[in-house]
């Protein structure tokens, strides 16, 4: 007879194991891939597993996997070529890979061909089937590589075990509709589905109950939530809903996509001063003609008006934004453009990269006749005039009184950092300061991109 409850299957697991098994869990990509790591760490620990420091002292070791990127895919392979030696050493070890990259045919077949020793494989929809995962492959099944599979279902029950005790992932969404050009994401993620907003409120109060003070909600776009639902209810309804809130707590989101960002968005962030004034708004060109290449659906005028509008309406707000340098038929005269637009807007940081081409995407088609040392050139140049516009942005801030979450002390430089409302950073001299709490500093300087202060 089969085992087929989770209490049957922890007890099985827990019995193969002379002392209590250690799970390893390492985690590369978005921080949806974070909140995904971090139900996967919730669904071991209620099978009975510890946590390991590192891979060599684990039980079972899972990478959690990216294909945003070329250069985060070599990663993998790179890491699990070093797993080989472990696995020789104990055969007993299970290793398993899930996530983006093993959404893709090709990827999951190059393990079956070239990683004999992976045991486990599965797919980001599919956390919940991990533990009968396990039990099969320790109940004498030689391997489970699935196959990649789309489902559209949502499963609200999966265990979460956080990286903190006071800052939180909510994701209200899931898989992304936009299909720009350069982007692999729906393809191993999905088509959009968003969570019911009943259940999103019902996390979002247990965080607050549990004294999470910092919860970003999540989303592939999150400016697209409500699509699907039968609740006539969109992103902003939900922000407001969700400031309304009691408690002592700040609420972030990302990604916002710029066709969807709305003035609505906007007004709904002014008036709520538990919402950050903070916002990722990913450019990924300055250039109109490399947006129409890239499918972004919009234009940079319409962009620079949604800035103005923020700058506008929401007090010290910020912005992030992310660059793709060297897409396939990018000019000097594109490159400039971005260029241009970065130093209008002002913003306080940026994710920039190189353009990466990434199989099945229509971006991976196009001719791309520039050398990898100038699209390197222009990204250098680039992160050396952000350096310089956020280091002047920054001086702004100084004399001003702002309220700060401390995140972390960092004991060689006696010295706490915390996290202002609109996302910059400080760091300041205290003693017995509990971490994960707000307080009140007085900005005194700055320095390349942090702030320097002292406790008021």
């Amino acid at each position: 007879m089969s085992i087929k409850t989770f209490d049957e299957i922890s007890e099985y697991i827990i019995s193969q194991y002379e002392f209590p098994p250690l799970a390893f869990v390492n985690t590369f990509g978005c921080q949806q891939n974070v909140n995904d790591s971090e139900k996967i760490k919730g669904e071991l620990s209620m099978l009975g597993f510890g946590m390991a420091a590192c891979a060599e002292e684990a039980d079972f070791i899972l990478f959690n996997t990216c294909a945003v990127r070329e250069h985060a895919e070599q990663r993998v392979f790179g890491n699990i070529g070093a797993l080989k030696k472990l696995k020789e050493q104990n055969p007993k070890l299970i290793i398993g890979l899930c996530g983006c990259m093993v959404q893709q045919q090709h990827i999951v077949d190059k393990i079956k061909q070239s990683y004999p020793y992976v045991d486990i494989v599965f797919g980001v929809n599919a956390i919940h089937l991990l533990p009968e995962l396990i039990y099969q492959k320790l109940s004498g099944t030689k391997k489970i590589l699935l196959d990649p599979v789309e489902n559209m279902d949502i499963f609200e029950e999966v265990q979460t075990k956080r990286d903190s005790s006071f800052k939180a992932w909510l994701p209200i969404m899931y898989g992304c509709d936009n299909f720009c050009s350069f982007c692999i994401v729906p393809y191993v993620r999905g088509r959009e589905r968003s969570r019911k907003p009943e259940a999103i409120l019902k996390e979002f109060k247990q965080l607050v109950a549990d004294g999470y003070k910092d919860i970003t909600l999540l989303g592939q776009n999150v400016n697209s939530y409500g699509k699907g639902l039968n609740e006539e209810i969109d992103f902003s309804d939900l922000l407001q809903m969700l400031a309304s809130e009691d408690g002592d707590f700040r609420i972030r989101f990302m990604t916002s996509h710029p066709k969807d960002a709305t003035h609505k968005m906007i007004d709904t962030i002014a008036k709520n001063n538990k919402i950050s004034n903070h916002i990722h708004l990913p450019v990924q060109s300055g250039s109109n003609r490399i947006l129409s290449l890239m499918n972004r659906v919009y234009s940079i005028e319409q962009y620079k008006g949604l800035i103005e509008y923020a700058k506008e309406k929401i007090s010290n707000v910020t912005f992030s934004s992310d660059i793709i340098i060297g897409f396939p038929g990018e000019t000097e005269e594109d490159f400039q453009k971005t260029l241009s637009l970065v130093k209008q807007i002002g913003y306080m940081q940026l994710f920039t990269f190189i353009f990466s081409k990434r199989s099945g995407t229509k971006a991976a088609e196009m001719r791309d006749d520039t050398p990898r040392k100038i699209k390197t050139d222009r990204l250098n140049f680039l992160v050396k005039e952000q350096e310089i516009i956020a280091e002047q942005a920054l001086q702004q801030f100084i004399g001003t009184v702002e309220r700060v979450l401390v995140e972390e002390y960092i004991d060689d430089k006696k010295l706490y950092t915390g996290r202002l409302d609109n996302n910059l950073t400080i760091e300041f001299p205290g003693e017995n300061i509990i971490v994960g709490n707000f307080l009140t500093v007085t900005v005194t300087g700055a320095r390349k991109a942090m702030l320097k202060g002292v406790i008021k």
